[in-house]
């Protein structure tokens, strides 16, 4: 009875394992023309998880594991968010996938692997599960990135983005030494007492922070270490850029927001004021150099820096209202990631790819519904309303002055509006340019129902952003303080 005690809060995970050992052995046994089943039997493991992870949902925080895995309500909506996202990730993709002789079995594999490595950073409560989530997530990002193998681009970017990652790891584990070193115990609840009634060795426990906020903002992609983001988004195929930018980063904020917040509440007024550095460095740098790239991909890649600095804000406040108005961004940031990655697979072709900003030149005169959804993601990611990239920044902006940093908010809107440019000159090139090419745009029915579900419900949810808004604060007011 205790083992199940133990295992149902992780059935979710252990179903996804099992489907994943069925899917290899499957892929093996099929016809190469045969690979949809394998595509259908990936989907079907997404929906099954999403099953499991309600049906198993008990709606209080359950510790499993000797406290090193837990089951709560922000993990339960981060998981189901991940599945979407993943979901959404492979039929934007199929296509693409096939005309490069992609669609094999050891994507969707590889995309299953990430996928557990993800859920298991968003229920982990001990340093070790933590770490185990994010190399299993990392891992496979990195074979993902390189699975092109006659690509000299794709190959590159893998080994930029293993050399960083390892780089990155080591000083995460450098850092979880230092802080078990001071407090004794790698449970984040433990950590977290340990740190309240007194730490005899302080410096110990100040250079452990240091490394470990360096740690995560190399896996977030923040100023200054954000080196391989552009490489890596520019020269993975598009259907893995779509991955990296997208899923995991629903699992980074379960995982900064776990350890930050959860571990290293106690020392907020340390590790706020390397947020507040983060975000600002990550917003002036991403923004401005946005401003610069011809290729809408690394001009999506400085983007994601600038967003992630964002996100950031949210959680330096230090408060409830701070933490899940970042979680709010992030499911929002996630969401027009998606949409702006599966228009740029959309207009590819075989032997082009539409990755460069010029090749949305007179969108609007070739496909109006297409130049439309792409708007609607556009006036997002700036933060145009009607649209929820508006409340998604609003709501971070108001949890920052709510906290005192007037200053702050005001920098950040300011970075903003230099963002709206390069969001808005791809609206100027689809609307009042003359398209440079007038081959129709050939798509599959499925994509093309989701690019429209994805930019309608950017602009539905912004009309209505209360559910999702409540939604996030109530899991996070459930989750994170409780400890």
């Amino acid at each position: 009875m205790d083992l199940m005690t133990n295992l149902m809060p992780a059935s979710a995970e252990i179903f996804l394992l099992v489907m994943v050992c069925v899917i290899l052995i499957a892929d093996l046994l099929i016809r190469q023309s045969d690979r949809s089943v394998t595509y259908m039997l990936t989907l079907l493991t997404l929906i099954g998880c999403s099953f499991i992870t309600v049906g198993t949902h008990e709606g209080g925080v359950v510790y499993v594991f000797h406290n090193m895995f837990v089951d709560d309500l922000m993990s339960d909506v981060l998981k189901l968010l991940t599945y979407l996202a993943v979901s959404m990730m492979l039929v934007y993709s199929r296509q693409y996938l096939v005309e490069r002789g992609l669609f094999s079995g050891e994507f969707m594999v590889l995309a299953m692997f990430a996928t557990l490595g993800m859920m298991v950073m968003i229920s982990a409560n001990h340093f070790l599960t933590l770490y185990l989530g994010l190399e299993l997530l990392s891992l496979s990002l990195y074979a993902m990135v390189a699975l092109q193998r006659d690509s000299a681009h794709a190959t590159e970017a893998a080994m930029k983005y293993f050399i960083l990652g390892a780089l990155a790891s080591g000083l995460l584990l450098y850092g979880m030494s230092m802080l078990y070193g001071a407090t004794g115990s790698l449970e984040l609840g433990a950590v977290s007492d340990a740190i309240k009634q007194g730490v005899q060795d302080k410096s110990l426990l100040t250079f452990g922070l240091v490394f470990i906020v360096a740690g995560l903002a190399f896996k977030l992609g923040a100023v200054p270490f954000h080196m391989w983001v552009p490489d890596v988004y520019h020269g993975a195929p598009t259907a893995m850029t779509m991955l990296i930018g997208s899923a995991p980063k629903l699992a980074a904020f379960a995982f900064v927001s776990r350890i930050l917040v959860e571990g290293l509440q106690p020392l907020v007024q340390h590790w706020s004021g390397m947020l507040i550095l983060l975000a600002i460095a990550s917003m002036a740098i991403g923004n401005i150099t946005a401003i610069a790239q011809t290729n809408l991909k690394r001009m999506l890649a400085y983007s994601t820096i600038a967003h992630m600095g964002f996100m950031l804000l949210g959680l330096l406040s230090g408060d409830i209202e701070g933490y899940s108005s970042s979680m709010f961004y992030v499911v929002v940031y996630v969401l027009m990631s998606l949409g702006a990655f599966g228009m740029i697979m959309l207009l590819s072709r075989v032997g082009f790819e539409a990755d460069k900003i010029e090749d949305f030149k007179g969108l609007n005169q070739r496909s109006p519904w297409l130049a439309f959804m792409m708007l609607l993601l556009m006036f997002s990611m700036a933060g145009v309303p009607p649209t929820v990239g508006f409340y998604a920044k609003f709501s971070v902006l108001n949890a920052v002055v709510q906290s005192g940093h007037i200053w702050l908010a005001i920098v950040a809107v300011l970075f903003s509006l230099v963002g709206a440019f390069y969001y808005l000159r791809i609206v100027k090139l689809m609307y009042f340019d003359a398209p440079e090419s007038r081959v129709p745009i050939l798509f599959s029915q499925d994509t093309t129902v989701l690019i429209s579900v994805n930019g309608l419900g950017v602009l539905l949810l912004g009309l209505l952003p209360g559910t999702l808004m409540s939604v996030c604060a109530v899991s996070v007011q459930q989750s994170l303080l409780l400890h």
